[in-house]
C-alpha cells in the first residue's frame, strides 16, 4: 500500500512527531511504501482563492504543493498529524489543507473523485494539545474531516491527547504511544 503522512508540527521531535513515528512503525514493519511530509520545512503558499482551479481542478500556483497533490492522488492511506494551536490545526497543516481547494473543485464542480484503488482509501488524524478540554479537538477534527472528505477518504480514525504541551510530554501519557501503534496497524489493513 501507498501511505502518506503529513506532520503539521513546527517543532522537530515534538509530541506530534513522536506520536506520528509510533503510528508509522507497524506500517514500515509491514513493508508499505511510506512518504512523510514535514510541512514546516516545505514552501507552500497559502490559497489565494484566485479561481484558477475552478475549471480544471488543478492549482495554478507552483511550489512544493505539487509534490503533495501527486502523493494524495496515489495514496491508499493518509495520516494527518498536528498539534492544536488556538483550537485548530497548525498554520502549516492549514495551508496544505486550504490548497486542496483544487481537489474540492475537481470533486464537487467537475464531478471527478480520486480513484480509490484496490485497497480503498482510509485516514488517520493524530491531534495533540496542551488544553485538557476537547474544544480544540472538535474544531481541528472538523477541519480534518473536510480535508479527508475532499481528498476522497471516506473514513478516518481520530486520536486526540489533551494536556500534552511541553516537548516530550506525550512520552509520559500511559497509552498514547501504544494507541498510535495500534491505530497504525489498523490503518494498514
Amino acid at each position: 500500500m501507498n501511505i502518506i503522512a503529513f506532520n503539521g508540527s513546527p517543532r522537530p521531535g515534538g509530541n506530534t512527531e513522536l506520536l506520528l513515528i509510533e503510528a508509522l512503525k507497524p506500517l514500515y514493519e509491514a513493508g508499505h511504501d511510506i512518504r512523510v511530509f514535514q510541512l514546516s520545512t516545505m514552501s507552500i503558499k497559502p490559497c489565494q482563492d484566485c479561481g484558477g482551479c475552478v475549471t480544471t481542478g488543478i492549482c495554478i500556483q507552483k511550489d512544493e504543493m505539487q509534490k503533495i497533490f501527486d502523493a494524495i492522488r496515489e495514496a491508499d492511506r493518509i495520516i494527518l498529524a498536528s498539534p492544536i494551536f488556538f483550537f485548530g490545526v497548525t498554520a502549516q497543516a492549514k495551508a496544505m489543507i486550504d490548497r486542496c481547494q483544487a481537489f474540492w473543485c475537481e470533486k464537487y464542480l467537475l464531478k471527478k473523485d480520486i480513484a480509490a484503488g484496490p485497497h480503498g482509501r482510509k485516514g488517520l488524524l493524530l491531534l495533540v494539545g496542551g488544553m485538557k478540554k476537547g474544544d480544540g479537538k472538535e474544531c481541528a477534527s472538523a477541519t480534518a474531516k473536510a480535508f479527508f472528505r475532499t481528498v476522497s477518504v471516506p473514513e478516518h480514525e481520530v486520536l486526540f491527547y489533551g494536556g500534552v504541551d511541553a516537548k516530550g510530554d506525550i512520552l509520559k501519557h500511559p497509552t498514547a504511544l501504544m494507541d498510535a501503534r495500534e491505530a497504525g496497524k489498523r490503518l494498514g489493513t
